[in-house]
């Protein structure tokens, strides 16, 4: 067990450059009461700074206790060898901590379009766009407008919903899928069905993808019948308007803290 160390303020000052320092010093080592434990290389660690305490609050107290060391080693009569073994062991603990953690602001981006997208022929490739940026913070819109940046490296989920609609009759095949910067994401495609005239459908899912600052990512569709269109609607006395499609992207799935 480590015993406590009897320094008076006369010993303290030969070694602490003002009183602000002394007071410190006290503060580190003070017994509230026989209770209290001698100190411990917890005490050290909590008057340090927990985990969300600063790191110059932390390196203040390595400063001060690697003071104390070298004047138990300019005089030994002051402590016992157990002693300044023991304060080794502190200071090294405290030197191992890892650095405070600190909160990472969460990115965003809400977006959607107010107009009717009609492909002009089938199976050709189309990048949804969006006229509008509803939320946006670190995830932004670029141009052309279907292209969303980010600005962090991080794991982002990224979710839509497109309303399908189908002008004419028999069946027609719509392709969605998500490219990264220019290039289509292996296995990210999605196919849906539609039938009939004046057929509708949500398409709708989320992809969890890894960016990096500066990627940018576009949600891609073909068709194979142009009749085929994503329908954008006003709104009525009853109910908001119908977007063609929405798009939201945020990196909240992944730890906010580093």
């Amino acid at each position: 067990m480590v015993q406590r160390l009897n320094l008076t303020r006369d010993q303290l000052a030969s070694f602490l450059q003002d009183h602000e320092q002394i007071k410190q010093f006290e503060r580190l080592f003070q017994v509230v009461s026989d209770e209290v434990a001698p100190f411990s290389v917890t005490e050290a660690t909590i008057l340090a700074g927990d985990a969300v305490a600063s790191a110059n609050q932390a390196l203040a107290s390595v400063e001060v206790m690697k003071s104390v060391l070298e004047y138990l080693d300019r005089a030994p009569a002051a402590a016992s060898q157990e002693q300044v073994a023991a304060l080794q062991e502190q200071i090294t603990a405290l030197q191992q901590m890892p650095p405070p953690k600190q909160h990472r602001t969460p990115r965003y981006g809400s977006f959607y379009d107010t107009t009717t997208q009609i492909p002009a022929a089938i199976n050709t490739a189309y990048a949804m766009t969006f006229n509008t940026v509803d939320l946006s913070f670190g995830v932004t819109r670029g141009s052309p407008t279907s292209r969303i940046f980010v600005d962090r490296p991080n794991i982002y989920n990224v979710q839509f919903s497109a309303q399908v609609h189908k002008t004419s009759g028999g069946v027609g095949l719509v392709y969605v899928w998500l490219r990264k910067n220019g290039t289509n994401v292996p296995d990210s495609t999605g196919q849906i069905r539609i039938q009939g005239n004046d057929g509708e459908t949500l398409a709708a899912w989320n992809y969890v993808i890894q960016l990096n600052a500066g990627d940018y990512i576009e949600l891609m569709w073909e068709v194979d019948d142009t009749s085929v269109e994503l329908l954008a609607e006003e709104a009525t006395g009853i109910h908001p308007s119908i977007p063609s499609v929405i798009l939201t992207v945020t990196d909240n799935i992944s730890s906010m803290e580093t």
